[in-house]
């Protein structure tokens, strides 16, 4: 049968399993098998070197002992080297005693007088006895007529303490190889027992590794750190996770952002990095909940925190600074145009009432009545404008004072009230103003004879502003916790929660060197009081009469 020319050829690719179980597996076992087979050539080099110089001292120990049989020396001085001698018949007899393999013995002419091969005796021997024969011992390996042998030589003295010869002794080295393999099995067999302990142990480890990894492989744990790693800086949420000693393990981009922290935060507790506050609770899990609100700097953060399996915790953060904004700004425009709605229905009565006059030819009274409505709003704005120089600040506490009317309650500018056009940051100054001032308004609705008084008073650069209402009051354990995030006793509005505005107020005196309190007022109620110090430029000198030039001369003299 043909293949045809379009079919896919399959190729066979040998490799690593891509499993992290099979790899490990693999890779342990072979680790186990090279350090068997190195510690087993480890052992057995220093074996193979010990076993010679076993066999050398050996063949030594035999030589020094035929070196002191009298019957050897005296023969080499009594007899001819001969094969049937009795120099040849005792070292031979030591060799079959010593299973050596051959006992030379030999004068100071190299000539041999016993040797296994009786055809060698009476010739000179093949290698150096001039060591020997020099008074030393000599122990090594060397190849003879014989073959390679350890050998010991030894002098050979006679009665006289004189060299007269030597004695050689060899042991053949194949034996001492063939213990050396005889020695092998036994090692391999314990070097067995290890690499089967160790794939054991590489098999234990491994199902581990699969039992934690989810059997992925390593590709995927690779492509999974890297999606994870553009998730976590991608989102538009902080992201912070804690390791289980309560030290920041890692955080987003967003994160770093929101909280305002670096790379510096990472090893560190939500304490060390971020100091003490609702959001470090948050974090360190001291204030459980869901949807947590806090304040950071100048932005209002909802925040979560989930335990992890190894005890540590990850923990979200989201900027809902614009979204609070929004819905506060979405109550205030809600009461406005609740106070529009009202005005509307109050200014129709008002022009039946006006028609009414008019057709009943009441004239003097209509321009009255016209008068005294006209009147109470101008007096209202004038006596805002009067007191209060600053126009955002000034705009404000008039649409509170409709929203108030609304209410039911009556809105006051204190007669201490004075506050120049010098202000710093109207803007901050309002929203403390108007969160007070809203707090006052939720605080003494349904209360009868409601009243809400504001204060605002310039004192050097600071300005100190008072807002005191007719409720019930605070508790005095509770006057701390009104400036905590989330602390309210206010049903939650259709947007979210409460507990937001006081803390901010805090937050914007602190941040400007000053404070935010509150105690109890006069008559009852609660009175809250910000200070804030440099809240107020330095004021310009203005020439007495405008479009006028002033003399130099005149402006000194009024400087002195």
């Amino acid at each position: 049968m043909g293949m045809s020319p379009t079919a896919p050829v399959r190729r066979l690719r040998l490799g690593l399993p891509r499993r992290v179980f099979s790899q490990v597996l693999l890779m342990q076992v072979a680790i186990a098998a090279g350090v068997a087979v190195l510690a087993t050539g480890l052992f057995l080099a220093p074996l193979s070197k010990q076993l010679d110089q076993e066999a050398e001292r050996r063949a030594l120990a035999i030589a020094q002992t035929t070196a002191q049989d009298p019957q050897i020396a005296e023969g080499v001085l009594t007899t001819p080297p001969t094969s049937d001698g009795p120099v040849q018949r005792e070292a031979e007899r030591i060799r079959r005693a010593t299973h050596a393999e051959y006992v030379v013995v030999l004068d100071r002419n190299w000539v041999r007088w016993s040797h296994p091969t009786t055809s060698q005796i009476g010739k000179e021997v093949s290698t150096s006895p001039e060591d020997a024969l020099g008074g030393k011992e000599v122990m090594e390996i060397d190849k003879g007529t014989l073959g390679r042998s350890a050998r010991g030589k030894v002098p050979l003295y006679d009665a006289g303490h004189r060299i007269i010869g030597a004695v050689s002794v060899g042991i053949a080295y194949d034996s001492v190889r063939a213990r050396l393999i005889g020695a092998i099995p036994g090692l391999f067999a314990y070097a067995g027992g290890a690499l089967a302990v160790g794939a054991l142990a590489a098999w234990l480890i491994s199902r581990r590794v699969q039992r934690q990894t989810r059997d992925l492989a390593f590709s995927d744990i690779s492509a999974l750190l890297a999606e994870r790693e553009a998730m976590l800086h991608g989102i538009r949420e902080g992201v912070v996770a804690l390791d289980p000693g309560g030290r920041v393990r890692l955080f987003n981009d967003e994160a770093r952002r929101l909280l305002g922290i670096g790379d510096e935060a990472v090893g560190q507790t939500p304490d060390e990095a971020l100091g003490a506050g609702r959001t470090t609770d948050v974090l360190a899990g001291r204030v459980r909940g869901t949807d947590l609100l806090t304040v950071r700097g100048q932005r209002v953060l909802v925040a979560n925190r989930m335990p992890t399996d190894d005890g540590g915790a990850v923990a979200t953060l989201r900027d809902r600074t614009e979204l609070e904004q929004l819905a506060r700004e979405l109550d205030s425009t809600r009461g406005l145009i609740d106070a529009l709605r009202a005005q509307d229905h109050e200014h129709a009565n008002r022009m039946h009432t006006l028609l009414g006059l008019l057709e009943l030819e009441m004239y003097d009274d209509a321009v009255e009545f016209v008068g005294e409505v006209v009147g109470d709003h101008r007096a209202t704005a004038e006596q805002v404008t009067e007191k209060i120089h600053d126009p955002l600040l000034a705009a404000l506490l008039v649409g509170k004072a409709t929203v108030a009317a609304e209410r039911g309650v009556a809105l006051w500018v204190s007669e201490g009230t004075r506050l120049p056009d010098r202000l710093i940051d109207p803007r901050g100054l309002v929203t403390v103003m108007g969160n007070l001032v809203d707090n006052a308004l939720d605080a003494v609705a349904g209360t009868p004879h409601a009243r809400v008084e504001v204060e605002l008073r310039a004192e050097g650069r600071a300005v100190v502003l008072r807002v005191r209402d007719t409720g019930p009051g605070i508790p005095a354990g509770q006057r701390e916790l009104v400036f905590t995030e989330g602390w309210s006793t206010k049903r939650p509005p259709a947007h979210g929660k409460r507990g937001i505005g006081l803390s901010l107020v805090r937050r914007l005196a602190e941040r400007q060197g000053g404070s935010a309190t509150v105690g109890a007022a006069d008559g009852g109620g609660a009175e809250f009081t910000v200070v804030l110090p440099e809240a107020l430029r330095e004021p310009e000198l203005e020439p007495a009469v405008r479009g006028e030039s002033v003399e130099p001369t005149a402006v000194a003299e009024e400087e002195a």
